[in-house]
């Protein structure tokens, strides 16, 4: 099964409120990402906009609905509709969270975490398992922005990820956003969880804004918001990601306060600059 085929470059994900700024002038960006959910009709404008991206740049497809980390099974509905875009699309990459959001019927407007079992692991990679061999390509699982930690959790996140890739084959996606989200949040070492994090699987980077708030105690709460420009700490944890992997494709998320496309584009393009310098560190000749 294919991995993820996307440019080693910076990318976006496509908002239809900046179609017309897009289709007007080629874009300095190496793809686009839509969420998989938003594109599952039948036709009309949302397709005609897809074909356009698809017929100019590479594309991701990002799913939220899977619910890969629920106790029941995947939904053989949702994961035929998931087949038919991605065999009309070929998309260079598809990814899925580490998380579940839905549960006997009813769906939750959110990507919910769980606690790292050895049942749980079992779940995941069966769950995987199944969504790769339906779709007939390798899936990219996404590591989880998190608010509350299960005392039944036995394995760290790092690992519990790297054991469903180690089983099923399939790739990763490092959120840098969700780590130091999670970091604050629970009071841990993003470094640390990044040097855990197995770089050689990732098959793309999302970097995304944040906001903090408080929790019923007082204490400071980080909210994987995705509506505000990328903090410096977040784009520091990237740079000594890529300046270990180096580049890797990377893309912007922002979905809620919705700039205009200048603004998107120009995260973007920050972003390309911090991969062009981790590439041209690691060409560089060693002094003699």
């Amino acid at each position: 099964m294919p991995g993820s085929r996307l440019p080693l470059s910076a990318g976006v994900g496509f908002k239809p409120e900046h179609f017309a700024a897009i289709s007007a002038a080629p874009q300095p960006l190496g793809f686009f990402e839509v969420h998989a959910e938003n594109y599952m009709g039948a036709g009309g404008m949302p397709h005609a906009q897809l074909r356009f991206l698809r017929e100019n740049y590479a594309l991701s497809l990002h799913g939220v609905g899977l619910n890969i980390g629920a106790k029941e099974p995947l939904d053989r509905a949702h994961l035929a509709r998931l087949k038919r875009l991605c065999d009309m699309y070929q998309p260079e990459s598809f990814s899925e969270h580490l998380a579940w959001s839905a549960h006997g019927g009813l769906f939750f407007n959110d990507l919910l975490p769980l606690p790292y079992t050895e049942a749980n692991l079992r779940l995941i990679i069966d769950h995987v398992d199944e969504a790769q061999t339906t779709l007939g390509r390798r899936l990219l699982l996404e590591n989880p922005a998190t608010y509350v930690r299960f005392a039944q959790s036995a394995i760290p996140e790092t690992e519990f990820l790297h054991e469903v890739t180690r089983a099923t084959g399939c790739g990763l996606l490092l959120d840098v956003n969700n780590v130091f989200v999670s970091a604050r949040n629970h009071d841990f070492d993003a470094s640390a969880y990044l040097a855990a994090f197995a770089l050689d699987l990732v098959g793309e980077i999302h970097l995304a804004g944040h906001f903090k708030t408080t929790d019923d105690q007082g204490a400071t709460l980080c909210i994987d918001a995705h509506g505000s420009p990328i903090i410096a700490d977040v784009f520091a944890l990237y740079e000594s990601v890529i300046a270990r992997a180096g580049p890797l494709p990377t893309l912007i998320e922002w979905d809620n306060d919705v700039p205009e496309w200048p603004v998107l584009r120009d995260e973007a393009i920050a972003a390309q600059r911090r991969l062009d310098r981790a590439g041209s560190s690691r060409a560089a000749p060693a002094a003699a």
